[in-house]
């Protein structure tokens, strides 16, 4: 199974093409980007003028408006070679950014994908930046590419060529990098919990770190133990198949020795029942998601490597199934875990935290300068900002900026929510240190988080809580239904830093 996750774009050909005029390139298609109220401007206007002014005459009848992600396709048009132009609406110029891009380009190739093509060509425009331009790559790679991992007649066809027109290379070159982290931690997210849990996701990310060159560690059970590791043991408990940590360390050019500059953690709970305090069935149908914050770590930490960025980093996520087996851990439980910290268990579906209460004190050991945390936490969040926001939750707000300003520059909607010092009293315990929820249903989101901060000591700390965009449960005009990948794109772009 590792080897399926080893690479996601590898036989999609991507490459740039500036020396051919795009309209005299021989192609299954041809898509042209246009924006709201000025569709024949930038590089619009040269498949205009092609076509014999066919986008002004559809624009002025207004069959081509050019609002946001509008599709229209075009067959057999006047003057180009390929056999069909699509021409989607990018919204108003003043509105356009990275992630518009992204999905505008995504939406045209998941359009494109429902049948086999052989040659398609995408025209960037001049005006954009080599970052916009990366971005649109991306999304054209992941856009073409379902969820239909199981399905013997694939709903979705990745073409033998893609083209971008008036591109650089370089800049083709990294955006398909990109994708290619986005695409597998949604193949992750994506894969039934019989095939992804605990053992199965390690060896995939073993198979990444040989393909990227980071070096790796796995415990298994036993070594858990003998790192007291008590919390992720014992919401692995109740599941025929043990916990583990995977620690991934890479170190960029020039950085062979130093403390990690990055940290990245993860949830990794490959199927959540809910334990003993168990889910009702539709709460239960997507929990393979799960492990969508170890996915985005994976993902983020195999495209930061492929690039080889000059950073030093270490990603550590913590891998379980929360079961119901004879052995679950219960309601008034306490455990003790791996700082020394005591927790009283009141809800077994409030696992994930748990788990990360182990994971972050690995991390606090190895002293990095910052740690950025990704959970499918709460529902509580989902609640607060919907389906689209991640939420974040800091000890030190000149380090969430960085990372709010990173989301805000792929386009990855982001929204911090305070983290006041009265909610520690909410998880406070009669018996324990602390306990594993607050104080009734308000407020669920931070005191989550206050409970994981607990756990990161003096270190500047982010947590994200992408329970709302980390799964999308119905399709959107720019992907299928299914595991989104998010934060992979967020977390490349940190580590690069500023364009």
């Amino acid at each position: 199974m590792s080897d399926e996750f080893s690479n996601t774009v590898s036989h999609c050909q991507f490459r740039a093409e500036s020396s051919v005029p795009p309209e005299s390139i021989a192609a299954d298609c041809l898509v042209v980007f246009v924006t709201e109220g000025a569709v024949t401007s930038g590089a619009a206007a040269e498949i205009d003028r092609a076509t014999g002014g066919l986008l002004s005459t559809l624009s002025a009848s207004g069959e081509i408006t050019g609002k946001k992600y509008e599709c229209v396709p075009l067959l057999v048009a006047p003057g180009i070679a390929a056999r069909q132009l699509l021409v989607i609406g990018l919204g108003p110029r003043s509105g356009l950014d990275c992630g518009t891009l992204y999905r505008a380009a995504a939406t045209a190739t998941r359009h494109l994908s429902t049948r086999p093509r052989e040659t398609v060509v995408l025209l960037a425009d001049g005006a954009w930046t080599t970052r916009q331009v990366e971005q649109a790559v991306a999304g054209s790679a992941v856009g073409m590419i379902g969820q239909d991992l199981y399905r013997r007649e694939k709903k979705r066809t990745q073409f033998r060529t893609t083209i971008w027109a008036n591109a650089p290379q370089e800049a083709v070159t990294t955006g398909t990098m990109i994708a290619d982290g986005v695409n597998l931690a949604r193949r992750l997210v994506n894969t039934p919990p019989d095939d992804l849990y605990p053992q199965t996701f390690s060896e995939a990310a073993a198979s990444i770190a040989g393909r990227t060159g980071m070096e790796i560690e796995i415990w298994d059970e036993h070594q858990l133990a003998k790192e007291r590791c008590n919390a992720i043991l014992a919401v692995g408990r109740g599941s025929s198949r043990p916990p583990r940590l995977v620690k991934l360390t890479y170190r960029g050019p020039g950085k062979a020795t130093g403390l990690p500059d990055l940290a990245l953690v993860g949830k990794g709970v490959t199927f959540d029942s809910g334990g003993l305090s168990l889910k009702p069935s539709d709460g239960m149908l997507t929990m393979k998601c799960d492990m969508s914050g170890a996915a985005a770590m994976l993902g983020a930490a195999a495209t930061i490597a492929a690039l080889r960025l000059p950073i030093n980093l270490v990603t550590v996520c913590g891998l379980a199934e929360n079961m119901t087996g004879p052995a679950a851990y219960k309601l008034g439980d306490v455990i003790t875990a791996r700082s020394g910290t005591t927790i009283e268990i009141h809800n077994t579906d409030a696992e994930g935290r748990v788990v990360l209460a182990d994971v972050l004190d690995v991390v606090r050991e190895m002293e990095p300068k910052r740690i950025i945390d990704a959970a499918t936490l709460t529902g509580a969040c989902m609640v607060a900002l919907g389906h689209d926001v991640a939420g974040l939750f800091t000890n030190d707000q000149s380090w969430c900026d960085v990372l709010a300003a990173a989301a805000r520059e792929v386009g990855e909607p982001v929204w911090q929510l305070p983290m006041y010092a009265d909610y520690d009293e909410q998880i406070r315990s009669e018996v324990a240190d602390i306990k594993n929820v607050g104080d009734g249903r308000w407020g669920g989101a931070i005191t989550a988080a206050k409970f994981l901060e607990r756990f990161v000591g003096n270190i500047p700390w982010t947590h994200v809580d992408i329970a709302g965009p980390a799964f999308a449960e119905k399709p959107q005009p720019w992907i299928d239904g299914g595991g989104t990948g998010v934060l992979v794109r967020t977390l490349v772009e940190l580590a690069r830093g500023p364009e």
